[in-house]
């Protein structure tokens, strides 16, 4: 139903900024919720931020609170991630999520049923 490809990754500096992108198909993009979650070798993948399909409703984990900025233009059927002051424990690879139409906003990766390629960020110290 949805095809996701993120964009924007990279090697930064700890205390830079990187914006990720995360291009959608389809003609119900306004209608899904969406979402970033990331993984790092060996871990589980974890929430990282989601935001609704108005953008009226966004989600941030405790640990990128204040850091990280969500956003979508729905006109282009384009979410973003604006990072700031990263950190090496930023490291991972970076997943863009689509829900289903008209599926409430969630923070858990069963709350999102399409899934990108992912995007690798390295933070060095």
């Amino acid at each position: 139903q949805v095809q996701l490809v993120e964009s924007g990754g990279g090697l930064v500096q700890a205390g830079g900024s990187l914006r990720l992108s995360c291009a959608a198909s389809g003609r119900t993009f306004s209608s899904r919720a969406m979402g970033w979650f990331r993984q790092a070798p060996g871990k589980e993948r974890e929430f990282v931020a989601a935001i609704s399909g108005s953008g009226g409703t966004i989600f941030y984990a405790d640990s990128v609170k204040g850091r990280f900025t969500i956003s979508r233009d729905n006109a282009k059927k384009t979410m973003f991630l604006q990072m700031n002051s990263l950190k090496p424990e930023d490291t991972a690879d970076y997943y863009c999520a689509a829900a289903a139409p008209f599926a409430a906003v969630t923070t858990t990766t069963n709350g999102f049923g399409s899934w990108g390629q992912g995007t690798q960020v390295t933070v060095s110290s």
